[in-house]
């Protein structure tokens, strides 16, 4: 089984390939070279295993935040 976090690009290097992600207040280098549409800091992604695999959209990852939280019994925001 895989599991994916949801977290906001923060900020991209000049080529777009590596970036900061916020996840939950733990900020991560990931990789953004397999996200195939326009990526711009302030984005949603989707993190597995340090790679960016899908770009989301804010509610739908805010949501899975909320999810993530109340399974470790924190408040994620």
């Amino acid at each position: 089984m895989c599991v994916g976090f949801p977290g906001k690009v923060v900020t991209m290097d000049d080529d777009g390939d590596f970036g900061i992600v916020d996840i939950g207040g733990t900020r991560k280098r990931v990789v953004l070279m397999l996200i195939d549409e326009e990526l711009n800091p302030g984005d949603y992604v989707l993190v597995h295993a340090g790679f960016a695999i899908h770009k989301i959209d804010e509610d739908l990852a805010k949501e899975k935040l909320g999810y993530l939280g109340e399974l470790v019994g924190i408040e994620i925001h």
